[in-house]
């Protein structure tokens, strides 16, 4: 009675047992990862009733990742990436159970929610590189880009489900239960990841050289499939990976619209997301860095095209169009790094990677916030779509033709020329 999947179907990282452990345990992680993301600012704006505070905590949750992403993928070159996760799923399951338990026994205060978001931060930020690169080590090198897009997909699901549970949960009961079912969901994730096999493995010798996070970013600049890929993760993600604020604002600014339909347009944002990543898992030979370039230049270019939909119902319409260029290409992005990069160093390499994708948004979100003070939504949705078209057009140019190089190259020969120039 195996678990037959085709050797070249879109679900073939399933043929690997300890996948198909981890798959599902995630999927309910993920579902209550987003239910506290809900639960968190409805939380923040009952004890405050203050946008600003909202950003001051999304802030503090987000900030670790400038100071642990790296230390994170270190980590996961030198250690045994399954114990890491074990450990900053428990520090994330304690952190959610902590204001939980504080939530429903009214003893809450904001400083309890500032010091457990930055808990649960610095455990994202370093479960988050060694995650990415401990799928190397389930599925093998040649699974690995379809497993990042069943793992997208995973992700995007959770998004479609968590969200509307702790809708409900925050209505009949109040916001602590939403954090309790997500600290529950770690222990399933660390119940699966107790349950692997190591001896399936597909693991790499560790050269005792590799030790510091500077080598890893010699490493990636000595690659311009890779440095031009983070070059376009940054553009995208600081200026057009922010839909919670551009929806947010247009559906109240711009179309006097309630809590309600803000919350219908997240979930048009996650069904184009949830479609891109299923998709995804057919575009494997076109995950090339000229790829990433291309489709971030068309996302960029839909960014400029939803700040000018005239109503609530089209700009709804057209945000899964958002979705779907927006996770093409960072799956893509993903998958290129962790496949083109050597497993002696893919940790610290998806740290860096992470680091470029998430630190810019302690920075970017409240330039945006200060932007659509100023010149209205409308303008500022423009706007950072604009920016990303242009820095995609100016990479485009000037690296288009130095992308491709030998995925093979060894970690030894790049340090060594990086050494001695």
């Amino acid at each position: 009675m195996g678990f037959k999947v085709k050797e070249d179907g879109n679900w073939r990282s399933f043929r690997h047992r300890n996948y198909r452990i981890l798959f599902p345990a995630n999927t309910i992680s993920n579902i209550g990862s987003w239910a506290q993301r809900v639960a968190q600012d409805w939380l923040v704006l009952e004890l405050t009733h203050s946008g600003t505070y909202l950003g001051i905590v999304t802030a503090i949750q987000f900030t670790p990742v400038l100071f642990f992403s790296l230390h994170g993928g270190a980590l996961a070159d030198r250690f045994n990436k399954r114990k890491l996760l074990m450990g900053t799923n428990a520090l994330g399951a304690f952190s959610a159970l902590a204001l939980g338990a504080l939530v429903m026994s009214h003893h809450i205060a904001l400083w309890h929610v500032f010091v457990l978001a930055g808990v649960l931060g610095i455990s994202s930020a370093i479960d988050a590189p060694v995650r990415q690169s401990f799928a190397a080590e389930i599925v093998g090198h040649d699974d690995l880009p379809n497993a990042v897009s069943l793992n997208s997909a995973n992700f995007n699901a959770g998004r479609l489900v968590g969200p509307g549970l702790s809708g409900l949960l925050i209505a009949a009961f109040g916001t602590g239960p939403s954090f309790i079912v997500n600290g529950v969901s770690y222990l399933f994730a660390i119940g699966a990841l107790m349950l692997m096999n190591e001896k399936e493995f597909f693991q790499h010798e560790r050269p005792k050289s590799m030790t510091n996070v500077r080598e890893g970013l010699r490493y990636a600049m000595a690659r311009p499939d890779i440095y031009v890929v983070m070059l376009m993760v940054f553009f995208l993600g600081t200026f057009g990976l922010n839909f919670q604020i551009f929806n947010a604002l247009m559906a109240t600014k711009e179309f006097g619209k309630g809590p309600a339909s803000y919350g219908l347009l997240g979930t048009f944002v996650a069904i184009g997301s949830f479609t891109g990543a299923i998709a995804s898992a057919r575009l494997e030979r076109f995950r090339k860095t000229r790829f990433v370039i291309l489709a971030g230049g068309f996302f960029a270019f839909a960014l400029i095209v939803l700040s000018i939909m005239p109503n609530y119902t089209t700009y709804a319409i057209f945000l899964p169009i958002c979705g779907v260029t927006a996770l093409t290409t960072m799956i893509t992005a993903n998958s290129i790094v962790q496949v083109n990069s050597d497993p002696a160093i893919r940790g610290r390499v998806m740290g860096i990677y992470l680091l470029i994708f998430m630190g810019g948004t302690p920075v970017g979100s409240p330039l945006i916030g200060i932007m659509a003070e100023v010149v209205g939504i409308r303008w500022t949705i423009a706007g950072c779509g604009a920016i990303a078209l242009i820095a995609t057009i100016t990479i485009w140019f000037i690296y288009k033709d130095r992308v491709e190089v030998p995925v093979d190259i060894s970690v030894d020969t790049i340090l060594k020329t990086s050494n001695s120039n």
